[in-house]
């Protein structure tokens, strides 16, 4: 069993930045792929990004490509979103998830991932 625990969000003007931490109980964590998802009110969940096992591998959805980065510590068991140029349409909440299948790529369907943290809210004011 794998716990996610997001962290990091806030209240932050457009054009700044922020990070948010993904950080994982169990030590099979570093083999799964990790992404981020983000719902906002009245919409359903959207990918954002995500990261293979070795960290070579990432994703992004076309809204964020380019201001957005992901990353991953497995030493620390933690995954990271860097966001960066934040815009008011990035205000959601931001869930991290993992999908513990051995696949040779990036799943973009919240319903392929298996665990998911509570969600840290992200507010980007005009």
């Amino acid at each position: 069993q794998v716990q996610l625990v997001e962290s990091g969000g806030g209240l932050v003007q457009a054009g700044n930045s922020l990070r948010l931490s993904c950080a994982a109980s169990g030590r099979t964590f570093s083999s799964y792929v990790v992404g981020w998802f983000r719902q906002a009110p009245g919409k359903e969940h959207e990918f954002v990004a995500a990261i293979t096992w070795s960290g070579d591998n990432t994703l992004y959805a076309d809204s964020v490509k380019g201001r957005f980065t992901i990353s991953r510590d497995n030493a620390k068991n933690t995954v990271y979103l860097q966001m960066n140029s934040l815009k008011p349409e990035d205000t959601a909440v931001y869930y991290c998830a993992a999908d513990r299948r051995p696949i040779p790529y990036i799943p973009t369907m919240n319903g392929d991932y298996d665990y998911w943290g509570q969600g840290t809210q992200v507010t980007v004011s005009s």
